[in-house]
């Protein structure tokens, strides 16, 4: 079983992800995509608020924070670590229970990240937003380093999300029951 997305222009069939007995995700991976990372980068920033600094949580949303900083003049953006590294000091921690991994994160950033962010216009930006924890996580991160969040944006929006009047999204994308039916 997939799912037709059409996004930015392009066409995807995204295979349906078993979540639990009753949900299925139709699972949308930016890696290995240029195509699609370029298009859909480019349309969401047509969308962005000005900002000086870009956000995302490690992993997935690293190629689209990656090109929309690229697209827009080459400016900063920074990745919330899932956990520490050896040359980060001063950190900042904050937990993530998120739909696609099956337990606890942590997301992180160091002294350098912080003084990045801090007193600047943040773009909080990931590839999909489906419970909001990644956004909360990445929310309390800003927040803690006394950056000013203008936006928060996702290629897609999946399920109730695509209800929320507080972020920015190209496409909605559904739930699925057990036999690939939209909820």
């Amino acid at each position: 079983m997939d799912y037709l997305l059409n996004v930015a222009g392009l066409e995807r069939h995204l295979p349906l992800c078993k979540v639990s007995d009753d949900l299925y995700i139709a699972a949308f991976i930016m890696f290995n995509d240029v195509e699609v990372t370029v298009a859909c980068a480019s349309k969401l920033l047509e969308k962005a608020p000005e900002f000086d600094v870009i956000i995302t949580a490690e992993s997935k949303g690293i190629p689209l924070a990656y090109e929309m900083a690229r697209q827009a003049g080459n400016k900063p953006y920074i990745v919330a670590r899932k956990g520490p590294k050896i040359y980060m000091d001063d950190l900042i921690t904050v937990s993530v229970d998120s739909i696609t991994t099956d337990h606890m994160q942590t997301l992180c950033v160091g002294r350098e990240e912080r003084e990045a962010m801090e007193g600047k216009r943040i773009l909080i930006v990931d590839d999909v937003i489906s419970t909001g924890e990644s956004l909360t996580a990445l929310d309390k991160l800003v927040n803690a380093v006394g950056g000013n969040i203008v936006g928060q944006m996702a290629v897609l929006a999946e399920g109730d999300a695509a209800d929320r009047d507080d972020i920015i999204f190209l496409e909605k994308l559904p739930l699925f029951g057990k036999d690939g039916q939209i909820l």
